[in-house]
């Protein structure tokens, strides 16, 4: 039976020293800590977890060191956690000098859009990928899978209506046209055997709803695997996501579908699942996964030859 580590509320803000100099009394005890209010049950923060219920991923990965871990695959978020984007955590890894990441954001980021879906009750954000110059939009399934009118928003700050053609839910991909667009760069996407681990990483999206968002890392650990578990008033299901890459760049809700990029400026991986350290925190502990390059491409295939 996996062993789920949580996270504590709060830290012990009496434990300590035990041993203090006999001569000085010890110093006052510090002020109680009052834990903040819970959200009510009718915060619309996370969209996701209101229309399909909690969503939970247990690591299953490769060796049986997952225990300790669950992880949150729905990335999506709504536009108004922009700012509260200051208590998240920002697991990053140092890039070296000799690294010019600034020139590759600048030629990958026009090709990041943001995708947005609003209904009558909610608005909930994820991230995509142009990969046709008229405005072919690939992001995840879970992103766009809610009912509501779907717009994109490119890099510029234009924002587009938008419709889906096309998902993949085994895959958790989809593809979005947005409307009445032309002459985008398109993505280009790796190989996976051009990746090894301990490459240096960029991930770009949205997080928080934090548009035009790039954080740096490395490729962690490759072949994962992570099952997800769904509750809701209709019952539960489970799906499994394999073969997926490691990575501790920051990603957070609003990251979902959001492109991962080599040091040449080549997709490798779509983003679509962090680890917590508990059912209760958010935030990137610097555990994230990212559908590779090969898997995505056979899955754009696939789901083209259905729209035509």
């Amino acid at each position: 039976m996996t062993d789920l580590m949580t996270r504590p509320t709060h830290p012990d803000h009496t434990s300590g020293d035990r041993y203090h100099d006999h001569v000085s009394p010890p110093p006052p005890p510090a002020p109680p800590f009052v834990p903040s209010e819970p959200p009510s049950p009718g915060d619309r923060r996370w969209p996701r977890r209101l229309a399909g219920g909690a969503a939970v991923l247990a690591l299953i990965g490769a060796g049986g060191t997952a225990g300790g871990v669950v992880a949150e695959r729905y990335l999506i978020d709504h536009p108004d956690t922009a700012a509260t984007a200051s208590t998240a955590s920002a697991a990053t890894t140092t890039v070296t000098e000799g690294d010019d990441l600034a020139a590759i954001v600048k030629a990958v980021q026009p090709s990041v859009v943001t995708v947005m879906v609003d209904d009558a009750r909610s608005s909930s954000l994820g991230s995509g990928v142009v990969i046709g110059s008229n405005g072919l939009i690939l992001t995840n399934n879970h992103v766009v899978e809610s009912d509501g009118t779907v717009s994109v928003r490119l890099s510029t700050g234009q924002t587009v209506p938008a419709q889906v053609v096309a998902t993949d839910t085994t895959h958790d991909l989809a593809l979005v046209q947005a409307s009445g667009l032309s002459g985008l760069t398109p993505v280009t996407f790796g190989t996976d055997d051009s990746v090894a681990v301990g490459d240096t990483v960029l991930a770009f999206g949205a997080p928080l709803g934090l548009e035009n968002t790039v954080t740096s890392g490395i490729v962690s650990a490759l072949d994962r695997s992570i099952s997800t578990a769904t509750e809701s008033a209709t019952g539960g299901g489970s799906e499994q996501l394999t073969g997926l890459l490691q990575t501790d760049a920051a990603i957070n809700q609003g990251n979902s579908g959001g492109a991962l990029v080599d040091l040449s400026g080549h997709v490798i991986g779509i983003n679509v699942a962090i680890a917590t350290a508990g059912e209760d925190s958010t935030g990137s502990i610097g555990v994230g996964f990212a559908i590779p390059a090969g898997t995505v491409t056979a899955a754009i295939q696939q789901m083209q030859s259905r729209i035509g």
